[in-house]
């Protein structure tokens, strides 16, 4: 959320943090517990705890629990292996919310600027999630129980409505009486190899624009006075990173010019040159319009269980 890598190129993602760390040391610190599964054909999860003050600091990352599901399902447009990262997705989300009871209601906050397609998750997904805090008092009683209230909100950017997200969010929760919160946001990745290729989520709530260098106030637990679990799919990578990874590939061939050479050297010198740019992808806007499609699926099956998605998908028409 708030932390940097070599060549001052931050990440959003606890697995990166990890992986580094795996690179440069003999093993995570204590307090660190980190597991890897496959939980379909083409759909693998790492899980990632962080336990103790002193790992959060070693780590950059508040403690809890971060879940990344890796997948080129997204990127290949495999429909079988969006369904099953939709389920692996929906199952981490509900593991993450173990107290949540089938009445309780919950606020789904999508973060991020919708003008922009980058940044456009959050606002996507909230519009293809089921709302129904509006709907209770019209329920049939044999209804009762199988449809749990949920509101939705797309607070924008601070840019565009001059006030922080938290304080919106903190304004709704003052009039709104929910038991948990699900935001999903855009995140940045420090691997090109990430980009719309995983998904994360844990129980730490989030910072929005941290991944940017943009820090904002947090949206969390601590913050909002009720769990949280952020749901975030990378998005964007900096260039610079891009130009590392291209020098990395190089010294990887003994007879090539810059055998030797350290990657990490050339993001710190063309850091004053492309500063925080970043990149993504030519089909964006097909790809964050699929992401959405997952996300929000996972997060109906997850909300209303009673519930099939033609069910939903009726209610929502």
């Amino acid at each position: 959320m708030t932390d940097t890598t070599p060549g001052d190129v931050r990440t959003d993602l606890a697995l990166e943090a990890v992986e580094e760390i795996q690179t440069t040391t003999d093993g995570l610190p204590e307090g660190v517990l980190f597991e890897q599964y496959q939980a379909h054909p083409g759909v693998h999860v790492s899980d990632v705890q962080i336990s103790s003050a002193e790992a959060a600091q070693h780590m950059q990352k508040p403690p809890g629990r971060y879940i990344t599901i890796e997948s080129q399902g997204l990127i290949s447009r495999n429909l079988t292996l969006q369904e099953h990262i939709s389920e692996t997705l929906r199952s981490n989300l509900l593991e993450l919310l173990p107290d949540l009871g089938p009445d309780d209601p919950v606020l789904v906050v999508g973060l991020g600027n919708a003008n922009a397609t980058p940044d456009a998750l959050g606002p996507r997904t909230i519009n293809l999630v089921l709302v129904t805090r509006h709907l209770r008092e019209h329920v049939p009683q044999d209804l009762a129980g199988k449809l749990r209230p949920v509101a939705a909100l797309a607070p924008g950017v601070l840019g565009t409505t001059g006030m922080e997200t938290e304080e919106i969010v903190r304004g709704v929760l003052s009039h709104v009486d929910v038991s948990a919160i699900i935001v999903i946001d855009a995140l940045a990745a420090r691997g090109t190899r990430r980009l719309f290729g995983t998904m994360q989520l844990t129980d730490s709530g989030i910072h929005p624009g941290a991944g940017i260098s943009n820090d904002r106030p947090p949206i969390d637990a601590e913050a909002m006075g009720v769990p949280v679990v952020a749901i975030g799919i990378p998005t964007v990578v900096h260039a610079v990173t891009i130009a590392g990874e291209a020098v990395s590939t190089l010294t990887q061939k003994t007879d090539a010019p810059w055998s030797g050479y350290d990657p990490q050297k050339m993001n710190r010198a063309l850091r004053p040159l492309l500063g925080d740019m970043v990149v993504t992808l030519k089909e964006v806007d097909v790809t964050v319009r699929e992401a959405a499609q997952v996300v929000a699926r996972s997060i109906n099956a997850a909300l209303q269980p009673e519930w099939d998605e033609e069910a939903i998908d009726e209610m929502m028409a």
